[in-house]
């Protein structure tokens, strides 16, 4: 028999045509329904049958993996992880239109640029608090905890670290445009009143725990923080998806500044404060709302 010299070359062409063909409207259909399960920032694989086949389908299956991730990028989302314990985790890009979902927290939680600032001060907290180390954020089965009351103390913590830094300096006046982003921060934490009282004994939502109540509430309802008790204001352990986010954030100036402060002490991996110094009273009338540096 005469073989022709086009066919051993002809066949491993065909072999992409094939997988191409292989994919059909069933299995873009499934990769964006895997996507639209990870867009339900509280659902887990373990709670869904068949977001859990999704699950498993992306791990086994070079090619339907290769489709959900197009997917999820032509949506605006970046993919942090595909498993087990997190499902499909993904972060807006920041031109996603799922982006949005920030903004509006930050425009409906503080109206004033500067309780905008607090805000972020807050989550930046809340993530130095859940991961203090970088092997807890490297450690997949590691669980932070935190809690409401918890993160405030640690932030007035940190203001009387860099208060004291700034006086040892010479430096205690209203810092420059381009000092660090804490320096410009504490003053105001520092004489905005932890608490409050309305006249029916709620929190006001601009105090500095009301504010933390905020942030942590905001992550409860994004799928990064679950609720287990009520004590000390709030008791709240991370998740999965929550420890994939500050991956991302760890990197950051302001974040490492924070933790470099030495006001959370760590041993056996779960984080604690360093004693506090009650030695010192709130400013005097440190009222609500607070304006200016």
């Amino acid at each position: 028999m005469t073989t022709h010299p086009e066919t051993s070359w002809a066949a491993p062409e065909s072999e992409p045509q094939a997988a191409a063909a292989a994919l059909t409207p069933a299995d873009v259909a499934d990769a964006a329904r895997l996507v639209s399960f990870g867009l339900q920032a509280k659902l887990l694989p373990a709670r869904d049958a068949e977001y859990a086949e999704l699950v498993r389908r992306h791990r086994e299956d070079p090619g339907f993996a290769r489709l959900a991730d197009a997917v999820a990028t032509g949506m605006g989302l970046v993919v942090l992880e595909v498993s087990p314990r997190a499902g499909m985790a993904v972060a807006a890009a920041e031109d996603s239109v799922f982006a949005v979902r920030m903004g509006d927290y930050s425009r409906r939680a503080a109206g004033e640029s500067t309780d905008r600032f607090l805000h972020g001060l807050a989550h930046l907290a809340v993530a130095a608090m859940a991961f203090p180390r970088p092997e807890d954020l490297a450690d997949d089965g590691y669980l932070g905890r935190i809690t409401t009351n918890g993160v405030d103390a640690f932030v007035r913590q940190a203001c009387r670290r860099l208060e004291e830094q700034a006086e040892a300096e010479g430096a205690n006046t209203d810092p420059t445009s381009d000092a660090p982003g804490l320096e410009a921060a504490w003053r105001v934490w520092a004489r905005r009143t932890a608490t409050g009282a309305t006249k029916d004994a709620r929190r006001l939502s601009g105090s500095t725990i009301g504010i933390v109540s905020k942030a942590v509430l905001f992550l409860v309802d994004s799928g990064f923080l679950q609720k287990t008790s009520d004590d000390a204001g709030g008791t709240f352990r991370t998740t999965a998806r929550y420890q994939l986010q500050v991956r991302d954030l760890a990197g950051s100036a302001a974040m490492a500044e924070l933790l470099d402060l030495g006001v959370v002490a760590v041993t056996d991996g779960t984080a604690t404060l360093l004693p506090a110094d009650h030695s010192e009273d709130l400013v005097a009338d440190a009222g609500l709302p607070f304006h200016s540096l």
